[in-house]
This record gives structure tokens, sequence and C-alpha cells, in this order.
């Protein structure tokens, strides 16, 4: 089995932040709007460089969602940014109307997702947010597990030419993906090749998954770890293709039950290789207040509830 280093603990907002800059740089195109939330974003380097491309539109989600439609309408490319709950179920209809069904390129930079965002509390975290923008027409969702990936991801979104969902998070987690490695919208990183069990993970969770497996790997199972970096489009292809080979799927997600990866890569299993599965997630539940270490492990979302999970598909099949 492959080990992997962790080079560093880093915020993977800090990367998008560094993959902002860089794409400012590349492309003059490219600007920045956020909410009152410029430092929590990391968009200060960004607005530094580039001041007459960086627009503060205030506590006011609503709007910044109308005024990027508009620039990109304009032929700009803009990353709006806010935290994961402000920026979905806030404005979810400005969205809708104006992004996705307007078919506007514009790139939703939503931080602080998941219960990870730690002792803010229920209210500021957001457990949904993959279910509503994946139900929108025609909206990438991208969900990178590091430092590294958020940065290369950020790149190859502003490239891209549609609507983005881009998520990170707030605490500083490690950091193993190769620097420089060109992020692929829509494919799946096979980051471990295994024969017992696959493990299918995302975001923050990619990490545990990689222990896990090292947990597993010293009970004599061989897990295979996908890193599902794109979760719209999903990368069918590699998700049966590792299904057809194990025959035993976990998936992994800091996100609630309904509407994630796990219903999705199920609904794609169903119609092709209908295996035994479970699911770690945070199953219907709303957030709390308390350090991300400690909220991961109460909602079983560490690596020894993941490797729990494994044993327990392999005995189903």
């Amino acid at each position: 089995m492959k080990k992997y280093i962790d080079t560093g603990k880093k915020d993977t907002r800090s990367g998008f932040g560094a993959g902002l800059l860089e794409a400012g740089k590349a492309d003059e195109r490219v600007m920045a709007l956020t909410a009152d939330l410029k430092g929590s974003l990391k968009m200060g380097d960004f607005a530094a460089a580039f001041p007459e491309r960086f627009v503060q539109c205030g506590i006011a989600e609503a709007n910044m969602v109308g005024v990027a439609s508009g620039l990109a309408l304009t032929g700009k490319i803009p990353f709006i940014g806010s935290f994961a709950e402000f920026v979905t179920g806030r404005v979810y209809d400005q969205i809708r109307q104006e992004v996705s069904y307007g078919h506007t390129n514009v790139k939703i930079a939503s931080s602080h997702a998941g219960i990870t965002l730690g002792e803010d509390g229920a209210t500021h975290q957001t457990m949904e947010d993959i279910a509503l923008m994946r139900a929108l027409p025609g909206m990438v969702v991208i969900n990178p597990c590091d430092y590294n990936q958020t940065k290369n991801a950020t790149i190859a979104a502003a490239k891209m030419d549609g609507a983005v969902y881009l998520r990170f998070g707030r605490p500083s987690v490690p950091n193993f993906t190769p620097e420089n490695e060109p992020f692929e919208i829509g494919k799946a990183y096979v980051l471990n090749e295994g024969k017992d069990v696959t493990i299918f993970a995302t975001g923050h969770t990619v990490w545990e998954a990689l222990l896990a497996a090292e947990e597993l790997e010293s009970e004599g199972i061989c897990a295979e770890v996908i890193n599902i970096a794109t979760i719209k489009p999903l990368d069918e292809k590699a998700v049966v293709a590792s299904a057809l080979k194990t025959r035993a799927v976990v998936v992994a997600e800091e996100h609630n039950s309904a509407g994630g990866l796990g219903e999705l890569i199920a609904g794609v299993l169903a119609q092709r290789i209908p295996v035994p599965m479970e699911f770690v997630n945070g199953a219907d539940k709303f957030g709390q207040s308390g350090s991300p270490a400690e909220l991961m492990a109460a909602y079983g979302l560490d690596a020894p509830h993941i490797a729990q999970a494994a044993q327990k598909v392999i005995s189903r099949k």
C-alpha cells in the first residue's frame, strides 16, 4: 500500500486563496466578490494584487450573486465567496435563477463547509450544501481534499466555462497531494489500489480513509481508496470499475446522508453492479459546537469508523 506523507497541515480555504491569486494572474477576467468575509475566504492577496477586480458586497449575499451574474454576462469570470451555509441556503433562489438557469459563468467559493467549522455550531455549519448544489442542472460540484488540491481545483474552475460550486473548509488538515498536479474536473483519483473493499471518500474524509486503509492493512484487508474530488460530474467509469473489482463499497463524506455522495454512488451502482454498501456520513442531523476532531469522531466520520464500516461491508459479501 502506498504511504502518503503529510507535508504540513494547512487549511483548504488558504488553498483557495492561493489558487484564486494564480488564476487572477493568468487571466485578467477573473474577479473576486465577497460578502464581508475577505479574511475568512483568504481573498486578501487577490484584493491587494488586483484591487480593481475585487468587490466587497457587504452582508448582502443575494445581491452578490446578482452582481456576479451580471459580470459574467459581460465576459468576466467572477468568484463569489462566503461561508457554505450563507452562499447556498441563504441565496438558493438567486443561484438557481441567475446562475444555473441563467447559464452564467459564476464560481461559488464555499468556505467553512461541514461540521469541521467547529465551535461556531449548527447555525454556521452546513451538512446539506452538496445536496442543494448537486440538484441544480449544469452545476459542477468540487470538494477537494487538501490545500494543494484546493489550489489546483480553483485554477481549473477558473479555466472552465460554466457554473462551479467549490467546497472547502476552515481547519488545518494534512496536505499530501502533489503540489503541482493539474486538477482534472470529473476525475476520480485512485490513491491506493486494493482488492477487498473500496472506500470512496471526499473532502476532509479522504485523509481519514487513508488512515483507515492503514488500519485495515494491519488486519490483512487490502482497501482501495478513491478520492472523489469532483462529485458532479461523477467519474462513473472509475466507480463501477472499482466496485467490480472489490465487490464491497464504503462511502465516506462530511455531509448528511440525504442527497450526498453516498446516495449518488448507490444510484450508479444500483443500475450497473449492485454490491454491499456502507455509508459513513452525518446521518440526518444538524451540527453542534466542538473542535473539528471532536465532531468528526462524534459524528462517526473519522478513520476508526471508516475502518469499522469496511469490516462490516466485507462481512456482507
